[in-house]
């Protein structure tokens, strides 16, 4: 009722206000000021109109939000869910139920941002606890064992190769700076293509290891047991090799600027084309490994042992370096590099024994 009597004294009483205050005592013809008051009536109710419109699309929006507020509590809830199940999961005895754990956590990062570093730091604990180096389970294979005894990553250990996949894939992507897989044992890991930035991957073992093309940008790699692994085209600016273990790693056209070698072993290594300029090989042992055509031009070389190792015309040396009195071989360019030779899954590539001592 009292809308309707507001709306009455509105539309029927208030446009003949109106019209009187504007004709100020003025006398005009009764048909004039119907016309006037309905003029009057017409733009109020244009108002009104807009004014419910107008309410109309804020209760509207109003809505809509708590709708999306509604599903979006409802899809947090659901991951919620999802992600503590697959977190209980990675305890179960079976392989199958781990890996399908570490695929589920996977997705769940790679659509929902929140979530992306809490599952990198689950997958880099769950390679920390399941592969410790050295060995400490009777079920892996122990450290002293050859390494062309030991099975790939994949085989070997199926879900931690997920897992580390996993990880090198949503890296791209993350948030937080430091990702921790130091002490871990990840020989024969299949890392090629992965983004591992900025991870601290501190006295792991990765011999033999597949790192074809991987980013390992300031990443901390330091007493790091990198032998016979392929690191060819791999990214390692500024990434700290102090006293890691290189020798017969393959590292052709690898990207080796302004990282620091400092005391690292690099006997039999191949940087062949390898981008090394601005990088520190200070009491590096480099003897016997092949540098032909390396940029080594603005490369820190002091007390580096280079006895042994090959050269060519296009390796470039520091400005008043003698490679002669440094014991370099020079030889003839090996030419192009070949395309690589991807090995099929479960399948290793046997690596000769080193010549130089432990």
């Amino acid at each position: 009722m009292a809308a309707l009597t507001v709306l009455g004294v509105v539309f029927v009483v208030l446009p003949g206000v109106v019209v009187d205050h504007d004709l100020a005592g003025a006398h005009i013809a009764p048909q004039d000021r119907l016309n006037a008051v309905n003029s009057v009536r017409t733009m109020l109710l244009q108002a009104v109109g807009g004014l419910v419109v107008l309410f109309g699309a804020y209760a509207t929006w109003r809505q809509l939000r708590v709708s999306q507020d509604s599903l979006r509590a409802t899809q947090e809830g659901h991951v919620t869910d999802r992600f503590s199940r697959a977190v209980d999961q990675l305890g179960s005895d079976k392989l199958d139920v781990r890996i399908g754990a570490l695929h589920a956590l996977w997705r769940i990062a790679e659509h929902s941002v929140r979530d992306r570093d809490a599952v990198i730091s689950i997958q880099a604990a769950y390679l920390r606890t399941h592969l410790p180096w050295p060995p400490t389970g009777p079920d892996g294979p122990a450290a002293e064992v050859p390494v062309n005894d030991v099975a790939p990553l994949e085989t070997r250990a199926a879900d931690a190769q997920v897992a580390l996949t996993g990880l090198g894939v949503l890296c791209e992507h993350r948030e937080q700076s430091w990702v921790n897989l130091s002490v871990t044992d990840l020989r024969r890991a299949d890392c090629d293509g992965l983004w591992l930035p900025e991870v601290n991957l501190d006295r792991a073992c990765m011999e033999a290891a597949s790192l074809y093309h991987a980013n390992l940008t300031q990443a901390s790699l330091v007493s790091v047991n990198l032998r016979h692994a392929d690191l060819k085209t791999a990214i390692l600016r500024r990434t700290r090799c102090v006293l890691s273990d290189l020798r017969g790693a393959r590292l052709v056209e690898t990207d080796l600027h302004e990282g620091d070698f400092t005391g690292a072993d690099l006997r039999e290594a191949n940087l062949r084309k390898a981008d090394a300029a601005g990088a520190v090989f200070h009491q590096a042992d480099l003897r016997q490994a092949d540098l032909r055509g390396t940029d080594l031009s603005t490369a820190d070389l002091t007390q580096a042992q280079l006895d042994g190792a090959l050269a060519s015309e296009h390796t470039n040396w520091p400005a008043g370096f003698d490679p002669a009195t440094a014991g370099v071989v020079v030889t003839e360019d090996p030419g192009p590099e070949p395309a690589p030779l991807l090995q099929p899954p479960a399948l290793a590539t046997h690596h000769p024994p080193l010549r130089s001592r432990p």
